[in-house]
């Protein structure tokens, strides 16, 4: 049996990317054209048989808690966006029995995990699973980051995540592990870039020395060592720029994705996207290169 990739995402802003906006046109066209390569979706024989989605919309304060329902219902947790987009629809199944396996996992790494089988799909999920996987023909299960935002509880539950993907399990974090701080976001979206702003070109350098570390990072080889470097993020150049303190819930699917790669899967492959003028990363493992 194929073993299931794991891929940490950039899910984009709320449901802009559903609306064609384009200032998400990049993250648009990998979420439809590179994801569903690294998902191998074209292959029958290799597509994965569910998707066990971390998303960064979904916090629990304690223990990890993990979807459960057999028929999610979809949360548009979002406001004062267009009103197509509280009428999307992503009528995929979920899948209880792999459910169970998760929370079956996460016990055996020590974690305290609960089963919600009423919680539905937030824009995490349905978001970029709606452009990757438009035909919604693969279970989907839903698994929430922590409130703590302890690095070793993410890559433990990545480990625990990682005994799925004997059995063709997909593991697929769903945030923003580049950059994720609203007020400067904000700011951005009224920046002439064409006229290289210096305040911009100040704030795009920072960036990029943030990417290099965390790429450095994200993409060692050894799953100890990246797990160590990983841990280590909120020492990378510009961390609270990137993530404010005690906002952080963005880089946790990532840190879950790494625990859940192994070494037999070698160092991450990575492809950028472009969101107001930054590069934003996607990391993942399992599977061949991608192209454009």
């Amino acid at each position: 049996m194929p073993v299931g990739p794991v891929i940490a995402l950039s899910h984009g802003g709320g449901p802009m990317p559903l609306l064609d906006d384009p200032g998400h046109k990049s993250i648009i066209s990998s979420l439809r054209n590179r994801v569903p390569e690294i998902l191998r979706l074209a292959s029958p024989e290799e597509r994965p048989r569910a998707i066990v989605l971390v998303t960064a919309h979904w916090t629990a304060p304690r223990g990890p808690v993990i979807s459960s329902g057999a028929a999610p219902p979809l949360l548009y947790d979002y406001y004062g966006f267009p009103a197509e987009t509280y009428s999307v629809r992503y009528p995929a199944p979920g899948a209880p029995e792999v459910a169970a396996q998760v929370a079956a996992a996460m016990r055996r790494e020590g974690l305290s995990p609960e089963l919600d089988a009423a919680r539905g799909w937030d824009h995490g999920v349905f978001v970029p699973l709606k452009l990757a996987v438009p035909d919604a023909d693969v279970p989907v299960v839903q698994v929430s980051v922590l409130a703590s935002e302890d690095p070793a509880q993410h890559l433990r539950m990545g480990r625990a995540l990682a005994s799925l993907r004997d059995d063709n399990v997909a593991i697929v974090g769903s945030g923003f592990a580049s950059f994720h701080n609203i007020g400067l976001m904000q700011s951005l979206r009224g920046v002439d870039r064409s006229g290289l702003d210096r305040g911009f070109l100040a704030f795009k350098a920072k960036t990029d020395e943030w990417n290099d570390a965390l790429t450095a990072a994200a993409t060692a080889a050894n799953a100890t060592e990246r797990a160590a470097r990983l841990a280590r993020w909120r020492e990378f150049p510009h961390a609270d720029m990137m993530h404010p303190p005690r906002g952080g819930e963005h880089f946790m699917p990532l840190l879950v994705c790494a625990g859940a790669a192994r070494d037999a899967d070698g160092a991450a492959k990575a492809y950028k996207d472009e969101y107001m003028g930054v590069d934003i990363y996607t990391y993942y493992w399992g599977a061949p290169a991608v192209t454009a």
